[in-house]
């Protein structure tokens, strides 16, 4: 069984019809695709490779003397001293991250980097944007519903941010996961994954189904507020990273979420639809979400409820 891979260039051509089938299928049978043909082009992507893999080098030192490694470090250690069970690190990510958002710092080094990376970042944010007109027009909604939605009608700016990790090899697979499961709080992924290293995995059907790589493909997956505005049509999927213990994997997520000041609540399409999810402030819910991201859904909706009432009493 593999996640869905879209030729979006058919969008543009007799097949409209199909990949816009294609498209809702990602959506609402798997929270995951792959787009190839995306319009991004490949020299891009290629200089994203190598600016990212660089740029990781200079962090390696730093990652080998980081919270994980002292934890794994100390786990390995009381093993060996058979001090009773040793049990997995289920508080921390085999990962080495760091975020760029339009107004933080980013890496000066590799100098190519920054020039790089806000050439990506452009090109993702249009290919987000023409993701959320697709899910509106296959949501029955009208144009630009989901938009608006994380923008406060235009009064408020969506946050774009992207996540430049690495997963460095691990000693022990059995001790630790590369990331913890869980559902993204936001609106659309977009991510772009190692074409030869593996790892990323999605739970379906109570399975969980690798993420194959494919050369220069943009896997999409949606956040829990798609699953809010599209009143639990497009469910947020579970996903998780497994460490591996021979290979380093590269993997850039880039997220475009509502506002924290945006109101999020179903766009339902006439009387009898009804309501299955709360109206809140994204804020309000991210508040939650923090503390329980690697923790059951559901109870998120009810806790951000629970805040709201208790802000008005």
């Amino acid at each position: 069984m593999a996640i869905p891979v879209i030729d979006f260039s058919k969008l543009d051509g007799k097949e409209r019809a199909e990949t816009l089938a294609k498209i809702a299928n990602g959506c609402e049978e798997w929270g995951f695709f792959q787009l190839v043909n995306h319009g991004i082009p490949v020299e891009l992507l290629e200089r994203v490779k190598k600016v990212s893999s660089e740029c990781y080098k200079l962090r390696a030192e730093a990652f080998r003397k980081s919270n994980p490694v002292r934890l794994l470090n100390r786990l390995v250690d009381q093993e060996g001293e058979e001090i009773g069970n040793v049990e997995r690190l289920d508080n921390v990510d085999w990962e080495d991250v760091f975020i760029l958002q339009d107004d933080n710092e980013w890496p000066s080094t590799p100098p190519e980097f920054k020039e790089t990376m806000k050439e990506y970042r452009r090109e993702l944010r249009k290919l987000a944007e023409k993701l959320m007109e697709i899910m509106d027009e296959n949501l029955g909604l009208e144009k630009g519903r989901i938009k608006n939605a994380f923008s406060g009608n235009g009064e408020h700016e969506p946050f774009f941010g992207t996540k430049v990790s690495h997963y460095p090899p691990c000693p022990r697979l059995d001790l630790v996961q590369g990331l913890r499961a869980h559902t993204d709080a936001g609106g659309v992924i977009l991510l772009f994954q190692d074409d030869k290293v593996g790892g990323l995995q999605i739970l379906k059907d109570g399975r969980w189904i690798d993420v194959q790589p494919v050369a220069n493909a943009i896997v999409i997956n949606t956040g829990d507020q798609i699953e809010v505005l599209s009143n639990g049509r497009y469910k947020s999927a579970w996903h998780r990273v497994l460490a591996t213990s021979n290979s380093n994997r590269r993997s850039i997520a880039s997220f475009y979420n509502p506002s924290l000041k945006a109101t999020i609540a179903p766009a339902t399409t006439g009387e009898e639809a009804q309501p299955l999810y709360p109206k809140f402030v994204f804020g309000d819910y991210m508040d939650v979400y923090v503390k329980q991201k690697f923790q059951p859904k559901e109870p998120r909706f009810e806790a951000v409820v629970a805040l709201r009432r208790q802000s008005r009493s």
